[in-house]
């Protein structure tokens, strides 16, 4: 009997599956290329029927990725991208043209690749995921296909294919158990992307990352260009709707380009892709001007410096890093206020030490929520940390986040700023629960108005998927 598409996820994620596993064992033994590429080569390498970019970093590969696959799809190519984690859909982490992979599309994909899977010992719930997208992007006939690591790089499922070009955006200290606790082994894992004679565009890095980097592509036999070397950003001016940037490259020169992503960090993450592009379009191919501005002004990714609400301003931001949260810190400026309130849940595996000291010093009230993600933080833990480091700070626990939303409100004033972050899940979370107070704030093709319903209580659930008992069945705390 065929699988409901809430079976296929549950069976997917029925895998081994490392990104709900506190502890990793990160080598070749659990993240294996070689399982991927023979899981690969079972369905005749759909990886190897389309061009494609490669992207990893620390912070900013997904605003990159986007950007990217926006100006190729405003040039009239038919696009697919990869990313991870989903927000608010399973359904987001595959799109071809910027649509969503199809329920149905799914269930047969897994159908098909499910024996494959099933007969090698040890597949990985993320290989199996990336397979999928393989799959779907060679089904479909792209004439590219947008990929964003999972983790690290050197190790990850994506890296069976041989890009076009890659990108490497900024690096900072992120699954440090993993990757390693220095800038130079973070930097190791992630140029593990880069293939001989490919093109690479490095976005701003530290010293130290920027040498391993360099080195690697020499041993490797490929060509880097550097944000702050051959590539050059000026911003002319910013504000909480997007950016207008110049942007300077070998014998090129992009003036007042519109980037619709909020934040000065995601100049230099458009630089990136402008030079993914170019690298391309020195190569032979196709885009115009026109259709590069009209990409990055039309880029959509949801929860990056999103702006929910004016009265008061409710900030949604998916910030997990101390670096991002610095960056979050430097954009508050933008959003004028006369108090923050700071709404903050986050994954246990993360630098919760280092986000409360940036954004709680800054807030003047902080209200500590979680996600049900395996990995979420403990919220009594959480604040007990924030009153350690803002004693002078009110610190108060909604573990529900519906109801933490509810609670923010009523603290806000019109003039006040409630600022959401920590973790992608708890944005999912107030995007979705402020969609079913405020139906009329998201666009038709917003994301949350198909998130897949759950049970229990990380979000509400919309009327239309009341409707729908299998999907009602399936339980977002099944999958990351």
């Amino acid at each position: 009997m065929p699988l409901t598409f809430a079976q296929t996820l549950t069976d997917i994620f029925s895998h081994v599956d490392y990104s709900r596993t506190r502890q990793i064992p990160y080598n070749a033994n659990t993240y294996n290329l070689q399982r991927m590429r023979e899981l690969c080569a079972r369905i005749g390498n759909p990886q190897d029927q389309f061009p494609s970019f490669h992207i990893a970093g620390s912070k900013g590969k997904g605003s990159t990725a986007a950007m990217t696959e926006s100006v190729l799809r405003a040039a009239g190519y038919r696009t697919g991208i990869y990313t991870s984690p989903h927000m608010h859909t399973f359904r987001e982490r595959i799109r071809v043209d910027a649509e969503l992979i199809p329920r149905q599309q799914l269930v047969d994909l897994w159908a098909e690749l499910r024996p494959h899977a099933e007969a090698l010992p040890h597949t990985t719930t993320f290989e199996i995921i990336t397979a999928l997208a393989f799959m779907a992007f060679a089904r479909a006939q792209i004439d590219w296909g947008v990929l964003e690591v999972g983790l690290g790089g050197r190790l990850d499922a994506t890296n069976v294919v041989h890009p076009r070009a890659c990108a490497i955006t900024s690096l900072s200290y992120e699954h440090t158990d993993l990757l390693g606790h220095t800038l130079s082994l973070i930097a190791f894992e992630k140029a593990g992307i880069i293939k001989p004679g490919v093109s690479v565009i490095v976005g701003p890095q530290e010293p130290e990352a920027l040498a391993v980097i360099n080195d690697v592509a020499h041993e490797t036999g490929a060509q880097t260009w550097q944000v702050g070397r051959e590539w050059h950003y000026h911003v002319r001016h910013a504000d909480q709707h997007g950016l207008r940037i110049d942007v300077h490259g070998p014998d090129v020169d992009f003036m007042d380009l519109t980037v619709a992503l909020s934040g000065l960090h995601q100049a230099a993450n458009a630089t990136v892709a402008v030079g993914l592009i170019e690298s391309m379009r020195r190569r032979g191919l196709d885009i115009s001007e026109e259709a590069l501005r009209r990409g990055l002004a039309n880029t959509y990714w949801p929860g990056r410096l999103e702006l929910l609400s004016q009265h008061p301003h409710l900030l949604t931001d998916s910030a997990h890093t101390r670096q991002s949260a610095e960056r979050l810190a430097a954009a508050l400026e933008f959003y004028p206020h006369k108090r923050l309130i700071l709404l903050f849940g986050a994954s246990s595996d993360k630098d919760i030490d280092g986000m409360l000291h940036i954004l709680g010093n800054r807030a003047d009230e902080i209200v500590v929520t979680c996600s049900t993600h395996p990995r979420a933080a403990d919220p009594e833990t959480m604040a007990k940390l924030a009153r350690d480091i803002v004693p002078s700070k009110l610190v108060s626990i909604t573990r529900d986040i519906d109801q933490a939303l509810d609670y923010t409100l009523s603290l806000a004033g019109d003039d006040d700023l409630i600022l959401v972050t920590g973790s992608i899940f708890v944005v999912a979370g107030v995007r979705e629960a402020w969609l079913a107070r405020n139906p009329h704030d998201f666009a038709d093709h917003d994301w949350a108005r198909v998130a897949e319903p759950i049970q229990g209580n990380f979000s509400p659930m919309l009327e239309s998927q009341k409707q729908n008992p299998d999907l009602a069945a399936f339980s977002r705390s099944t999958y990351p």
